[in-house]
């Protein structure tokens, strides 16, 4: 098992920055509010053990493919994630705020688990991974993607409110999508350079 520090880096900034305006942020804090919040953890950080595991196989499949192919899918996601964070969400949904306490280990855990491992489907950040995995090692990018999601579910339980108050949610997609753009950029003079 080989281990690149820059490669763990770059999946943790990538997939920190995609997540933390996704709507997983904002469930994690909603489910705080009216649960233990270290069960809550406990729930979402599991899926997103499960969600990466599953996003590092298929990046590993396609780097089997020549390399070429693989800087080109690459930068054609980067692209896309570029897009899709640029082009910014839609609305605020409200959540409810007032509700009853669930308590107990196994409901919590469960109900957590479940909403995060049925949202994340297909999500920008388990696209990225797969796509960094395919081009910057398995476990680098399967450490690094997982402390970023596990590291932005307990900031939204810590301090979720704080970050909603302060720090306008389109500056951070747009810092994250111009770091996609660049990443799209760099790959693709990468094919012709390398």
């Amino acid at each position: 098992m080989h281990l690149d520090l820059l490669a763990i880096l770059t999946a943790f900034g990538l997939i920190f920055l995609a997540e933390l305006p996704d709507k997983t942020m904002f469930a994690s804090l909603a489910m705080g509010t009216r649960m233990r919040p270290l069960y809550v953890w406990f729930g979402t950080s599991s899926a997103f053990i499960v969600h990466v595991a599953i996003a590092v196989g298929a990046g590993s499949l396609i780097g089997l493919l020549p390399d070429w192919i693989v800087k080109l899918v690459s930068a054609s996601l980067f692209a896309l994630g570029a897009f899709l964070l640029l082009r910014g969400s839609g609305g605020d949904d409200d959540d409810e705020t007032e509700g009853k306490t669930v308590t107990g280990f196994w409901p919590v855990y469960s109900t957590a688990f479940m909403a995060v491992f049925i949202s994340e489907w297909g999500d920008l950040t388990q696209i990225t991974t797969a796509n960094l995995a395919a081009s910057n090692g398995t476990w680098s990018t399967a450490i690094g993607s997982a402390a970023a999601l596990m590291s932005v579910s307990a900031l939204a339980l810590l301090a979720g409110k704080f970050i909603a108050k302060r720090v306008p949610l389109k500056t951070v997609q747009r810092i994250g999508g111009l770091c996609m753009l660049g990443l799209a950029i760099w790959t693709v003079v990468e094919i012709f350079t390398g």
